[in-house]
């Protein structure tokens, strides 16, 4: 811990993030708060030679504890003892953040208000009087344009100040109607001597008033003064929380209005007229979509060169491997497990997922930093609530597009517990970027004419975006079936905000994606396939009779596997590879061609020959992509499922879930396909 401990609150959109980014710098971590699935960011930075460690509090537009980020937030501020709380706001709607302002002053004068992106607000007409705002409120007023650095230096120095006591104290204190009042008054006393110190009695009062008894966990020995107080009708309590919010939100604008002017003569909003088209009825998704393509292009595009460098850098490291366990005179059998089984998994994975996600995830936090990613939650809101869940869950299926395990950890900016529940067991029906070879590969193989031209590249696009659009419905379908059953209950109300676009910073960009989400998933990934290289090496090794363990497991599922249009081999390389979808492939062509270790032929013609040769069709090509679409999650996934979930029972649901829509679709496909006589 540092000299000082600063929090870091604020409204969501505000550019909380980036005042973190910039006043930290890489000096940073990130966890979770004890017992919670809400992230906790904490960083260091120095100040006139005093270490500060700031921690960023999820974003959020109140402390009234209706959520578990408004809990955290509010409970680090009240307990967590902070040496004094920066509070970030956004200048070009001051009324909004300024209602969480009041509520922390009315638990600590100790606060400095930083009024971020005052480069927007001028952009927009709008002048704020911080100096004038800074009396009403009773504490520094620091303007600030996080992403320029501008106002960085005198808010660390304010703040240095406001923590050791040589900054204001006189903070604004909010007033309520007069019978709100008399009852503060009355249980005062009651509470006062049973506070910790510093811990304002004001504010404990209207917590017991309004019925907050997740205050008990922190103040247990108010209990009984609590319990006195809920004797009265809910529905006078759900009053006074009324009246204490009404009042709270009216200062706000008085304060606001006070300090805040709107010149009269504006610049066209841009924002707006880009968002009339991103968001309407008729433009929205097909540009949604578009764009959607267009990420996709560049990330198969652009991985496949990278990809073959990795592969080749990796393999003719495998041969000096092999040299050197033959030059010590390891056995045949520990060369084996070792470089063909653990080490050539390992090469497979990180081949074939680092490119990938080192392009998909900085395009994926582009979109995110311009702020099109809520853009995209607005269009998709409708059909998520058609479905019983919550609109927030169209960014973890989109973030799922990157890695399944990212999205299911997404999932934490759903509020709802049920609602967070249902975008995680359903986030595997979008395929992650460990399943976009196989089926670009099988599409390319057996619908674009077993070539790489022009035509068949477009082709086997088409059929890739067409499985996407399955897998998006199938979600939708899931999670209204979700909630009918399993996860009863009634979609929740969000307000979805539209920020500001945003020139992006490549460099924050590139931090973010590559520490925080490629490497972060990459490690996951390599943490199980080490063990399932070595487990598949020994089952391809291992004989019984004349033939390997491999085809044994095979020839026991082939008849199941034939009724929903697949082979034993292509079933049993999928439950191989549960620890990772990327050597589905390999497993194959290893079963295929009878060899002791993971392979990859060399043309796409040859590949589709061994195919052919095997008894493919069209069909088996189909249903080996939509059971690859739609079946078990991956190791990784369901590790980071379980670790969300708090048990086992969810991720044995969404495997349950996944696999019976893939193997009931395969099924009827088949079947309906050799009714038909189309096979």
């Amino acid at each position: 811990m540092g000299d000082m401990v600063i929090a870091l609150a604020g409204n969501p959109n505000t550019g909380k993030s980036t005042v973190f980014n910039a006043l930290t710098g890489l000096n940073q971590h990130t966890g979770n708060w004890p017992g919670k699935t809400v992230a906790s960011a904490r960083g260091r930075y120095n100040q006139a030679g005093q270490e500060v460690e700031l921690v960023d509090l999820p974003g959020t537009y109140s402390l009234l504890a209706s959520s578990v980020e408004e809990q955290v937030a509010r409970d680090f501020i009240c307990f967590g003892n902070p040496d004094a709380t920066i509070l970030v706001a956004d200048a070009t709607c001051l009324e909004r953040n300024l209602n969480l302002v009041l509520q922390v002053l009315e638990i600590t004068p100790k606060a400095v208000l930083c009024v971020n992106l005052m480069d927007e607000a001028k952009r927009k007409g709008i002048n704020i009087d911080t100096g004038k705002l800074a009396q009403k409120l009773g504490v520094p007023v620091i303007p600030i344009v996080a992403r320029e650095g501008q106002g960085l230096a005198e808010l660390k120095e304010t703040v240095a100040q406001v923590a050791t006591g040589a900054g204001h104290n006189a903070a604004y204190r909010p007033t309520y109607p007069q019978r709100i009042e008399q009852e503060i008054a009355a249980l005062t006393p009651k509470i006062v001597d049973l506070l910790p110190q510093g811990l304002n009695p004001t504010w404990v009062a209207l917590r017991i008033l309004e019925g907050d008894d997740s205050i008990l966990t922190h103040l247990p020995q108010i209990t009984p003064v609590f319990m006195e107080t809920q004797l009265r009708a809910q529905e006078q309590i759900d009053l006074i929380r009324d009246e204490i919010v009404t009042a709270i939100y009216r200062q706000a604008e008085g304060i606001a209005a006070e300090v805040a002017s709107q010149a009269a003569k504006r610049r066209t909003d841009w924002d707006r007229k880009i968002d009339d088209l991103l968001t309407s009825k008729l433009f929205g998704y097909p540009l949604m979509l578009a764009l959607l393509a267009g990420v996709f292009w560049l990330t198969i595009s652009g991985a496949n060169y990278p990809s073959q460098a990795l592969a080749a850098l990796f393999f003719r490291f495998e041969d000096q491997l092999t040299h050197l366990f033959f030059w010590i005179g390891a056995p045949a059998w520990l060369h084996g497990l070792v470089v063909l089984g653990i080490y050539r998994s390992l090469a497979w994975v990180v081949s074939v997922m680092l490119p990938p996600m080192a392009i998909f995830f900085p395009l994926f936090t582009l979109l995110e930093d311009l702020g099109y990613l809520p853009r995209i939650a607005f269009n998709l809101d409708g059909l998520f609530k058609r479905a019983g869940t919550h609109g927030k869950q169209a960014l973890t299926m989109a973030m799922g597009f990157g890695c399944n395990a990212a999205g299911v950890v997404a999932a934490r900016i759903i509020d709802s517990p049920r609602e967070r529940l249902i975008a995680m067991v359903t986030n595997n029906f979008v395929p992650c970027n460990g399943r976009f070879p196989l089926l670009i590969t099988l599409a390319a193989l057996f619908f674009g004419g077993g070539a790489l031209t022009a035509s068949s590249g477009l082709a086997a696009a088409t059929v890739v975006v067409g499985l996407v659009l399955v897998g998006i419905v199938i979600t939708l379908l899931s999670s209204l079936l979700l909630s009918k059953t399993l996860l009863r209950g009634v979609p929740s109300s969000f307000m979805l905000e539209l920020p500001p676009y945003r020139k992006p910073q490549i460099g924050r960009i590139i931090v973010r994606s590559i520490f925080d989400r490629t490497l972060f998933v990459l490690k996951r990934a390599v943490i199980v396939a080490a063990p399932a290289g070595a487990v598949i090496w020994l089952l391809a090794n291992i004989q019984i009779g004349e033939q390997s363990l491999i085809t044994h497991l095979a020839a026991g599922l082939d008849p199941f596997s034939r009724v929903i249009g697949l082979d034993g081999y292509i079933l049993l390389a999928f439950i191989l590879g549960l620890p990772a979808n990327e050597i589905v492939i390999p497993i194959l062509l290893m079963s295929y061609l009878g060899a002791g270790a993971m392979l990859e032929l060399d043309s796409l013609p040859a590949l589709h020959a061994l195919f052919v040769d095997r008894g493919w069709t069209w069909l088996t090509a189909l249903n080996t992509m939509l059971f690859s679409l739609l079946h078990f999650p991956c190791a990784t996934t369901l590790l980071v499922m379980h670790k969300e979930s708090g048990g086992v029972k969810w991720p044995l649901v969404s495997a349950i879930i996944t696999t019976g829509t893939a193997i009931v679709v395969c099924f009827l496909i088949a079947q309906g396909a050799r009714l038909l006589g189309l096979v």
